[in-house]
């Protein structure tokens, strides 16, 4: 899935939870969930487009976290949703599915931003992660 495919998976998720989110009961614990909700749906495809544009590796990595708390948040609210008998399972189970599989998607290129930095390049050993310029070696 390339970056393009996954901004557009991301907010078609945010659209579905606005959309789920106006047939919750007219109650204050379904409004409290309802927004909790919202806020990490719409946040998992805001941070989602900001990791896109990150302007080093660590950005990156911080913005994928981001979008991954934010995605694993949207699987608590919908949990809740559901075990408190606000919507049945059969309304939410396409949502938490989604709501996971972003989790999962989320995780994978942290992982392998993550290694890229641990592991020194085999090609370039004194070269700094974000830059061609290589680091002059001591004599």
């Amino acid at each position: 899935m390339n970056n393009d495919e996954l901004k557009q998976r991301t907010k078609v998720f945010a659209l579905r939870v606005i959309r789920m989110t106006k047939t919750l009961p007219r109650e204050m614990n379904a409004d409290v969930l309802g927004r909790q909700l919202l806020r990490s749906a719409t946040s998992v495809a805001a941070n989602y487009r900001s990791a896109c544009r990150a302007k080093s590796r660590a950005d990156f990595v911080s913005k994928m976290g981001t979008v991954e708390e934010e995605a694993d948040e949207s699987a608590l609210w919908l949990e809740l949703i559901e075990e408190s008998g606000l919507l049945p399972a059969a309304k939410l189970g396409d949502l938490r599915r989604e709501a996971d599989e972003l989790t999962a998607i989320a995780v994978a290129p942290i992982r392998t931003a993550r290694s890229a930095t641990a592991t020194p390049r085999s090609d370039s050993p004194s070269a700094t992660p974000q830059s061609a310029i290589r680091t002059p070696r001591s004599p």
